[in-house]
């Protein structure tokens, strides 16, 4: 007792500001103004936790002068007053070593009055000191021991055949609802009970009454249920029966033995649990527990003692075998083991097909989708090709035209040499009516292009036209500076410049200066190469006549630069730009 007399004291309203510590002693809060002795004999010592809709404490029995456990409705609903009620008066009215005990003035309520006045339901029961099988199981990660679970097994059959005897369901069965532990320090164990191994059944909240006749009508049940363990009828809200509970504890037995949650073995197609592959146990064990968890209720046990009938054929120990039974069990196990190697090979093998079938389903179409892209490519840069080649030659015919055959050349000739003359004196006139034909081609090249949309391009059709027409002209200002005018090495320069320049312009959306790089020396060095192989002349002279050997050289000239610029393009879009991007150039 002198250990208790130095504890602090824990308020118990859920609304307290400063509920803990509290001077042993106090009847009342100091903070709230709440109790601190419950019916002159409960004093809260510390909080344990909380499970569903109630706050747990541990508390002082001044009566009994031990520990026991408090448990406190904090959520103000019907409902939840209608579960806690049922509890309290299901726990009351049983006396089982395997469920809590509560005394007769265990279950009472407390007037508060601060934040405003109300009643607080409180439940008093034995403290159970030990551990939950779901915290034993997470020490045996590979499955508890089959003799282990066996034990755990009949003790909690027998404490369902007490319940289901008082008409009772408890439809909450799981690992963590199944406490191992003796009920107090200060007690001994029984004679031939070791210490920590008497099974305990607790969380009451979800117990629920029940008659024959009520299982017989349509009525449903409320819909409560834990995923992984109850059956299918309590999960839709439908009738439920004793064999609810035997569902339940047989996928609790299966967790245990495998150490896998029941979810995790269930097949997706029927819902069934593939559990006898991961673990070896016996047989008869094994034929019980797939039994239980049947989805058809009238396929699973009909009650306890068939089950605890059972459960005794398997724990007894059986003769000494004969000669034949000894091999017929060695046959037996042999094949047993077989078999379930075989499964095990049918399912790799399975899944290896599976994933060998899904692997090429995935390169077919990844091979197809590869084939279409560049089938794609391959037609939009030839589409752009021909319209920038369509588009250079016009517009080389055009400024042709418009040079030689008309006055503009003349005028436009004029003009510029006075304008020169203007800003440079005495400068020696180099302009020709020839600048027509190269504006006109950048232009007709720039407009080819931007027709055609291909390569990502905006499609700024004001802003191309204009920039061909400049940088082909600048290129026309390079050929007039450059000597001798009877090489090659004019007409490269001038794809240089007005190529880089008109790229600049056709809008593309990133990477404009590999795109004006790519497409110009591949262009130049394009049309170098058809000079070596004299598809092109190095240079050409213009004249005060139109004929047709002249115009020809206009038209390779300038429609060969606008078929290597979309070639270069396309393959600076579906090739460089994309390698750029992988290596980590956005």
């Amino acid at each position: 007792m002198s250990h208790i007399t130095q504890r602090a004291v824990h308020c118990i309203n859920p609304d307290c500001q400063r509920p803990y510590p509290q001077p042993w002693g106090n009847k009342f809060c100091n903070s709230c103004g709440a109790p601190l002795e419950l019916l002159d004999r409960y004093v809260p010592l510390q909080p344990l936790g909380s499970g569903g809709f109630a706050q747990i404490y541990t508390v002082w029995d001044e009566k009994t002068q031990t520990e026991k456990v408090l448990k406190v409705l904090v959520e103000d609903s019907p409902k939840a007053l209608e579960l806690f009620t049922q509890e309290a008066a299901v726990l009351s009215g049983l006396h089982h070593p395997g469920v809590p005990r509560v005394d007769a003035e265990g279950y009472f309520q407390i007037q508060l009055f601060n934040p405003k006045p109300h009643q607080l339901p409180c439940l008093v029961m034995e403290k159970i000191n030990g551990q939950t099988l779901e915290e034993i199981l997470k020490k045996f990660p590979q499955g508890c021991p089959e003799s282990l679970v066996l034990n755990w097994f009949a003790q909690a059959v027998q404490i369902l055949q007490e319940l289901h005897k008082r008409q009772i369901l408890h439809r909450d069965i799981k690992p963590s609802n199944l406490m191992l532990g003796s009920s107090s320090p200060s007690l001994t164990p029984s004679q031939g009970q070791a210490e920590g191994d008497r099974l305990v059944l607790i969380d009451f909240g979800g117990a629920k009454q029940f008659s024959a006749s009520k299982l017989r009508s349509q009525s449903s049940s409320t819909r409560l249920f834990s995923s992984g363990y109850s059956p299918p009828e309590q999960v839709t809200g439908g009738i439920v029966g004793p064999s609810a509970d035997f569902y339940a504890l047989g996928r609790t037995v299966i967790e245990l033995l495998t150490g896998k949650y029941p979810l995790e073995l269930e097949d997706q197609q029927t819902g069934k649990l593939r559990w006898r592959t991961v673990v070896n146990v016996n047989p008869q064990l094994a034929d019980l527990l797939d039994e239980m968890v049947q989805e058809d209720v009238r396929s699973r046990p009909a009650n306890a003692a068939i089950i605890q009938k059972r459960l005794a054929k398997i724990s007894q120990p059986l003769p000494p075998p004969g000669l034949f039974a000894q091999l017929r069990d060695k046959i037996k196990q042999a094949s047993t083991q077989v078999s379930q190697r075989f499964t095990l090979i049918t399912q790799a093998i399975e899944q290896v097909l599976a994933n060998f079938s899904q692997a090429v389903t995935k390169t077919v179409i990844f091979i197809v989708q590869t084939i279409v892209k560049i089938f794609r490519a391959c037609l939009a840069t030839i589409w752009a090709m021909i319209l920038s080649t369509i588009g250079a030659c016009f517009g080389a015919i055009a400024g042709f035209i418009l040079a030689y055959r008309t006055s503009l050349g003349s005028q436009v000739v004029e003009l510029i040499g006075s304008q020169l003359n203007q800003l440079v004196p005495n400068a020696q006139p180099v302009f020709g009516a020839d600048i027509l034909v190269f504006v006109a081609a950048g232009w007709g090249t720039a407009w080819g292009l931007t027709v055609s949309g291909c390569f990502g391009q905006r499609r700024r059709f004001l802003v191309a036209s204009l920039m061909g027409i400049i940088s082909y002209g600048f290129g026309w200002l390079i050929l007039q500076l450059i000597t001798p005018k009877d090489s090659g090495e004019g007409l490269v320069a001038v794809i240089l410049v007005a190529v880089s320049l008109l790229t600049l312009s056709l809008g593309l959306r990133s990477h404009h200066v590999v795109y004006a790089v790519f497409a110009a020396f591949g262009s130049a060095i394009g049309y170098a190469v058809l000079i070596l192989l004299n598809l092109a002349p190095p240079i050409f002279q213009f004249t005060r006549q139109l004929d047709w050997p002249e115009l020809q050289l206009y038209l390779t000239f300038f429609g060969s630069v606008g078929f290597f610029i979309s070639f270069w393009l396309g393959v600076s879009y579906y090739l460089i730009v994309p390698g750029l991007r992988l290596l980590g150039w956005r």
